[in-house]
C-alpha cells in the first residue's frame, strides 16, 4: 500500500496496546477488602515462621493458589491501611493483576521487549532488566523461557508509607530457563523443568488516578 503502514503492523500495535490496557484494568480492579477466615494469626515481616503464613488449600487442577495473609498479622493490618486510603482495593483481585503482570513480564525479558517492561516496572527494576538483556545481546545470547505452570500466588509483605503502597507476592512456579549462545549451544539452564519461588513486590501512589501497579524489585525467596 503506497503511504500507508502494514496491515500486520497496524494489527501488532492493537494487540500490544490491549495487552497494557488488560494489564492496567486487571491491576487496577479493587473491589473491596475481603477477609477469609483464620484459624491463628499467620507471623509478620521479620518474625519466625511457626507454620506458613497462610495455609493455600489444594488447588483444582490447572488452578493456582492464592493466599491472603491473616488480618491481624502486620502484613495483614498493612493491607487494611492500604485499603484505609484506597477503599476499593481488593487484595484478591489484586493477586489476579500481579498474575497477570508476572506472565507478561517473564516473557517480555525472554523476547527482549523493552516496551513491555518499561510499561509494567519501576525506572530502578527497568534498569535492572534492561541490563541483562544488553548484556545477553551483546554476547550473541537468546532466551528461551517457557512458564509452564504457576502453583502459588501469595501476599507475604506490606507496608504503607504515606500514600505509596508496597505488597510483596511470594510466586511458586514451574519453568523452563535456556540461554541459548551465538552457535546455538546451551550456555546456562536446561531443558528440565524447575521450580522456581520468586518475591516479586509491586507499588503504586495511591493519591494518583493511574490505577497501574508497578514491579519495583524481585528476589529469590
Amino acid at each position: 500500500m503506497s503511504g500507508g503502514l502494514p496491515i500486520d503492523l497496524i494489527l501488532f500495535a492493537m494487540v500490544a496496546a490491549f495487552l497494557v490496557l488488560r494489564l492496567r484494568s486487571v491491576l487496577g480492579k479493587r473491589t473491596g477488602f475481603e477477609r477469609p477466615p483464620q484459624a491463628e494469626p499467620a507471623p509478620g515481616i521479620g518474625q519466625p515462621a511457626a507454620r506458613e503464613a497462610d495455609p493455600l488449600p489444594p488447588p483444582a487442577p490447572g488452578a493456582v493458589r492464592r493466599g491472603i495473609p491473616d488480618p491481624r498479622s502486620p502484613a495483614g493490618q498493612a493491607l487494611a491501611r492500604i485499603q484505609g486510603v484506597d477503599r476499593s482495593f481488593d487484595p484478591t483481585a489484586f493477586l489476579g493483576g500481579a498474575e497477570g503482570a508476572f506472565r507478561m513480564i517473564v516473557d517480555a525479558f525472554a523476547r527482549g521487549d523493552r516496551a513491555t517492561l518499561r510499561d509494567l516496572l519501576s525506572d530502578d527494576a527497568y534498569a535492572g532488566f534492561e541490563g541483562a538483556i544488553a548484556a545477553r545481546e551483546q554476547a550473541g545470547e537468546t532466551q528461551r523461557t517457557e512458564l509452564r505452570s504457576i502453583q502459588d500466588m501469595a501476599i507475604e509483605e506490606a507496608d504503607l508509607r504515606g500514600t505509596v503502597a508496597d505488597v510483596t507476592v511470594r510466586i511458586v512456579s514451574d519453568q523452563v530457563n535456556l540461554t541459548i549462545a551465538s552457535d546455538g549451544s546451551i550456555s546456562a539452564g536446561a531443558e528440565a523443568v524447575t521450580e522456581i519461588t520468586d518475591l516479586w513486590t509491586f507499588q503504586r501512589d495511591l493519591a494518583v488516578s493511574d490505577p497501574t501497579w508497578k514491579l519495583v524489585g524481585t528476589r529469590p525467596a
